[in-house]
Order: C-alpha cells, then sequence, then structure tokens
C-alpha cells in the first residue's frame, strides 16, 4: 500500500490539472510558450501518474477498473466484481 503522502501528492496534481486547464489550453492556442513555462509544473496532465484507488499502487494498473492487478485479482476471486468470473479450461 502506498504512503499516504504519495497518494495526497496524486490528489493535488488532479486538482492543479482541472483548475489550470483552460489557462493552458488558451496559451497553448495563442503560442505562448513563455507563459506556459511561468505555469506551474503540477498543472501539466503529463504528470499525473495513474494510481489504484483503493491502495494507491503506482504499477499494475487497469483503467477499465482503475485499480491495480492485485486489487482486481482479490475483489474479482471474492466477487466483488460484477460479471468477473476465473476462468477454467
Amino acid at each position: 500500500m502506498a504512503k499516504e503522502s504519495m497518494k495526497a501528492r496524486e490528489r493535488k496534481r488532479e486538482r492543479m490539472v482541472e483548475r489550470y486547464a483552460e489557462k493552458r489550453a488558451a496559451l497553448k492556442a495563442a503560442g505562448d510558450w513563455d507563459g506556459l513555462q511561468k505555469m506551474p509544473r503540477n498543472s501539466a496532465a503529463v504528470r499525473k501518474h495513474n494510481r489504484c484507488q483503493l491502495t494507491g499502487r503506482p504499477r499494475g494498473y487497469m483503467r477499465q477498473f482503475g485499480i491495480s492487478r492485485v486489487t482486481f485479482r482479490e475483489m474479482a476471486l471474492a466477487g466483488k466484481i460484477p460479471g468477473i468470473t476465473k476462468a477454467s479450461w
């Protein structure tokens, strides 16, 4: 499980991206690269990192479900994800 500070940092980045999205888009359209340089670094969307919503794990993230592969497997085996069953043949 990720440290709370890492999860909080990601949430902060997400808020900053949302807050500055329109302003960044306007600066890009105008070609004002100096203005973009002066914006906060964490306002850029590329600085966000996908993390598991439950554990905060940064690797093995499954976009379709928003959780990591480890959490997905645990939940699927426990029957907590509708429509997902363990394959056997």
